[in-house]
């Protein structure tokens, strides 16, 4: 009997040590899930972000078949100046002739160029022609919006760049 009291007692220190121990509060490991209380943020584009540089539009590829020389689309207003199957210029903006002094479609090759030619018909400036054209047609700086008497109408800028891009014998399509 003596073991078992020793047992018995030394079993009640142990829970009274136990339970005498000083009482902490430990938190969980687990932590419950807080509320979400504010609305999460837009997930569109703000209005002042640049769009990536891949969703551009590109602009539109010339309609001819020429590698070297110059393509104009009457109905979209624009020409291209290409080098070896590039575009080196281009698309630009183009005036044209109205339908009674209309600018020529077809295949043509330039035949000359004059850096500040005058109309000897007209009397008017026609600044970096290059002509392709009988009877006088060509690409030259003028007004976009006025009517031409047939030739193709660049800005200055350009037309220098057309001037300087095209050499005599290049060829020209008119769509």
């Amino acid at each position: 009997m003596r073991g078992t009291g020793v047992a018995a007692l030394l079993g009640s220190v142990l829970v009274t040590a136990a339970c005498a121990a000083p009482h902490t509060t430990t938190p969980s490991p687990i932590a419950e899930p807080v509320p979400l209380t504010t609305t999460p943020p837009p997930t569109t584009t703000p209005p002042h972000t640049k769009t990536p540089p891949h969703t551009k539009t590109l602009p539109p590829p010339p309609p001819c078949a020429v590698t070297t020389g110059a393509c104009v689309s009457l109905a979209q207003r624009l020409a291209w100046l290409l080098r070896d199957g590039r575009v080196v210029r281009g698309p630009v903006q183009a005036g044209f002739g109205p339908p009674e002094d209309a600018t020529p479609a077809g295949s043509f090759h330039v035949v000359w160029k004059d850096r500040e030619h005058r109309s000897s018909v007209y009397g008017t400036d026609m600044p970096n022609s290059v002509f392709f054209a009988a009877g006088g047609i060509a690409f030259h700086a003028g007004p976009l919006d006025a009517p031409s008497h047939g030739c193709v109408h660049l800005t200055d800028t350009d037309s220098a760049a057309f001037f300087d891009g095209l050499n005599v014998g290049d060829a020209v399509q008119v769509l």
